[in-house]
């Protein structure tokens, strides 16, 4: 028997948690539904109590009074529908996804079964909306398991890799991987699972992957850690690069070829000026062919990204607070992605542009360069709290534009790459021989010697995305635009005690002074 003073105590306890309980006799009758159960299935307290656990259960899982009688063979604490959907049923006999918690709970001489039960239609809903999103993604998405087991892939990891889904699902990821990785890779996994963090896979060296039919192409991998309710999984993000490696090593065999031409056309033409010069001039026609195809490249790939950019943050805004936090930061992900891209691209256009866009000569007042360049920064500089000065600059003779375009990059750098103390760039000029000595000082991190000529090489980084934005093209721009002003560029640095970039240009006192 049951004592009415024990069953209402814990009504008036239950009464005030956040999810439905019901406690279920051994017989299946319900002794006990707090009123979250009974705003769950919309049923009164008269109507629950003495009537059947079965009353709120799809008549499909007819098996059902023989799983309570195994739980109360063995009661222990445990979770239901693991592994797979679980429904439950209204009074008005539409159903719902649930999870239900189970406890042995001990009432009289009877042993009883304590039932929580959530309501999980909005997760659902939003599962399904990550598997709608993921399905349409334009590069491969692949979702492991931390026993490396394939538990999600979309439309497009079948056509990159020629399998249909199904004899993807459940397989270990290694069927995806070059048989050469396969030793290394579980490891690699256990690494990640143990400090989860979105990183990428394949920049700075080789990474392969394979087909259904044993192919192997090139790719890149961005790797995300994802936190479900049924564990931790990483959601990997696959892009076939064979098309940039191809287009790369095309380039690379053009210029090789081009400076194999150049040094026997050189050889062969010494001391023969009007053929050396003939030579020079096709140089130069090839160089601006290839200046022009990657501007033309660049460009083309400026609408793509907006596209992308532009759904992707329209989604963002149209979709806002419906996502969960996992979700939103995939779709943030991909902004700066594009983002990132596009900053590429631009700066990308420039650097093709230093030649092929270039204007006359002219005098070209650095004094007005610099001031010019300190209101373009004004946000960067407030922002860092930087003091700029300068003394007084010369008057030279060249492109004020590209000139402005290496004092923003170098004052720039020196505003990105600070010490914790406060930003100090100092631009000054010198006379030397027939040239301008300009230097532009900072109380930066500083810059390896190692590292110091690398850093004008176009796309070269000391750094992380994470550590310090940028895209590697900024030097090499100044290198370009100093170079066509028949000047050289350098830096002085030691890690810690900050950087002076110098660069020349032509020109003398008497020049300046006349001008």
């Amino acid at each position: 028997m049951y004592r009415h003073e024990e069953i209402a105590s814990l009504r008036a306890v239950t009464d005030y948690l956040p999810v439905a309980v019901i406690l279920v006799a051994p017989s299946g009758t319900i002794i006990l539904a707090n009123r979250q159960a009974e705003s769950l299935f919309r049923y009164n307290h008269d109507e629950l109590s003495g009537s059947m656990i079965e009353t709120l259960i799809p008549g499909r899982f007819s098996h059902h009074a023989r799983l309570r009688t195994g739980f109360l063979a063995h009661p222990e604490p445990r979770p239901m529908g693991v592994g797979r959907d679980l429904y439950a049923r209204r009074k008005d006999n539409s159903e719902f996804p649930v999870e239900i918690g189970l406890s042995p709970l001990q009432v009289g001489e009877e042993q009883h079964v304590l039932a929580t039960v959530i309501d999980i239609t909005e997760r659902k809903r939003l599962e399904e909306r990550f598997r709608s999103t993921v399905e349409s993604a334009p590069t491969a998405m692949v979702m492991v398991d931390h026993q490396g087991n394939i538990v999600l892939v979309n439309a497009e990891t079948e056509r990159m890799f020629g399998y249909d889904r199904s004899a993807l699902l459940g397989k270990p990821v290694e069927i995806l991987i070059p048989q050469r990785y396969s030793t290394q890779h579980p490891a690699m996994r256990s690494g990640f699972f143990s400090k989860p963090s979105a990183r990428l896979m394949g920049v700075g060296r080789d990474l392969y992957a394979r087909r259904a039919d044993g192919s192997e192409f090139p790719v890149e991998i961005g790797l995300n850690p994802v936190q479900a309710p049924d564990g931790a999984f990483v959601l990997a993000a696959i892009a076939d690069i064979t098309l940039r490696k191809e287009a790369e090593a095309t380039l690379r065999r053009a210029n090789e070829e081009l400076e194999r031409r150049v040094s026997e056309r050189t050889a062969e033409l010494a001391g023969r000026a009007d053929e050396l010069a003939r030579a020079r001039d096709a140089l130069e026609r090839s160089n601006l062919d290839l200046q022009q195809f990657a501007y033309v490249a660049s460009h083309d790939l400026q609408t793509p990204l907006r596209n992308i950019s532009g759904f992707t943050q329209l989604l963002q805004r149209s979709y806002a607070g419906r996502f969960d936090a996992t979700a939103d930061d995939w779709l943030q992900r991909i902004v700066n992605g594009t983002q990132r891209m596009h900053s590429l691209v631009r700066d990308l256009l420039a650097f093709s542009r230093v030649d092929s866009a270039a204007r006359p000569f002219d005098a070209a007042d650095l004094n007005k360069v610099f001031d010019d360049v300190l209101s373009w920064l004004k946000p960067a500089i407030d922002s860092a709290g930087a003091v700029i000065t300068r003394d007084q600059l010369p008057i030279v003779r060249g492109d004020a534009t590209q000139l402005a375009q290496v004092l923003q990059n170098l004052i720039g750098n020196g505003i990105l790459y600070r010490s914790s103390e406060t930003p100090r760039i100092h631009v000054s000029a010198s006379q030397g021989p027939g040239e301008w000595i300009i230097s532009v000082r900072d109380n930066g991190i500083g810059i390896d010697p190692r590292h110091q000529e690398r850093i004008f090489e176009i796309f070269q980084r000391l750094h992380t995305q994470r550590e310090y934005p940028g895209t590697g093209i900024g030097l090499a721009i100044c290198r370009r635009v100093i170079t066509r002003h028949g000047g050289r560029i350098w830096i002085e640095s030691k890690p810690g005690a900050g950087s002076t970039f110098l660069f020349t240009l032509p020109g003398t006192a008497e020049e300046n002074h006349e001008q």
